[in-house]
């Protein structure tokens, strides 16, 4: 047991690492691409990385195997996935500052506790109420754009970070659902797949060129394989051996990882409100999720 949480962990903090660098590079790549180019190389690249694991793995077999009931479950992820993704990387390419989409990026982690009971019938306490209003809290802050009417209340980008926490919530939930049953690799190849036919009808309907500079390649190859490949990849392995709420601990330090990348790789840093909005919504996070986990009730044994 204690192995298995150990490993749990693990797969946790380098999927966490791995998820904050494509904030990075991304961002880096959509000052010199359109979207559509953008996620052609990135999802050809992690469909290309994702197929050689898969058959190094062996599980590639797994397909002839589905049923039609897993057929549905990788459409429907399949749909979902595109509609997280295209809202995700549309957040990092309208705010500024990939850190400020990071910390909003946390009321991810509160929509799957939330998910979790109300649609797997988890337990909320009251600790755990009082860590998910905090880090609320903090999102509200972030987002505030300093303007007192109501259209600009907001910074740009805030309602696509909150659609994305919505569509990633229902996608994890079914994730951990089905996951001990379709296999990680097949998971993440499934989505890969998807994303990356999306991006060629989107490139096509855009009339885009293959023609792109060598950074932007550059940046691409590197994110993809930390981002959508690895990432992804131990997230879902993490899911398999903790549960969610024990990932999202970890998870939440995300934006933390975030912060360092962007103030090294563009000397950007938040204002002084959305930094503290962003530290209060860590704090709450993990207040909900160490809450979530057990941690605090075995600490009073």
């Amino acid at each position: 047991m204690r192995s298995n949480r150990f490993k749990g962990y693990l797969f946790a903090l380098i999927g966490t690492v791995a998820f904050a660098s494509e904030y990075i590079f991304s961002k880096a790549a959509f000052s010199e691409v359109h979207m559509a180019q953008f996620g052609v190389y990135w999802f050809a690249v992690c469909t290309i990385a994702m197929l050689a694991w898969s058959m190094a793995k062996g599980k590639l077999g797994q397909i002839k195997k589905l049923t039609k009931r897993q057929v549905h479950v990788l459409i429907a992820l399949g749909v979902l996935e595109i509609l997280t993704a295209t809202t995700f990387y549309l957040s990092i390419f309208i705010i500024p500052d990939p850190a400020v989409t990071s910390f909003l990026g946390n009321m991810f982690p509160v929509m799957l506790a939330l998910g979790g009971v109300f649609i797997l019938g988890e337990r909320f306490g009251p600790i755990e109420t009082g860590g998910a209003a905090l880090a609320l809290v903090g999102a509200f802050i972030i987002s505030y754009s300093g303007e007192t009417s109501w259209q600009k209340f907001f910074i740009p980008g805030t309602g696509v970070v909150v659609i994305n926490a919505i569509f990633a919530t229902i996608a994890s939930l079914v994730v951990k659902v089905h996951v001990r049953k379709i296999s990680a690799e097949l998971l993440n190849l499934n989505r890969s797949v998807w994303l990356l036919v999306f991006s060629f009808i989107m490139f096509f309907i855009y009339g885009q060129s293959f023609n792109i500079p060598a950074s932007a390649l550059q940046n691409i190859v590197i994110g993809a394989l930390l981002g959508p490949f690895i990432a992804i990849l131990a997230l879902y392995y993490s899911f398999s051996y903790i549960e969610a709420s024990r990932s999202s601990v970890v998870q939440s330090l995300k934006g933390i990882f975030v912060l360092i990348g962007a103030w090294f790789f563009f000397g950007t840093f938040p204002l002084p409100h959305q930094l503290i909005g962003g530290l209060i919504t860590i704090v709450g996070v993990l207040v909900m999720t160490v809450a979530r986990a057990g941690f605090l009730k075995r600490r009073r044994i």
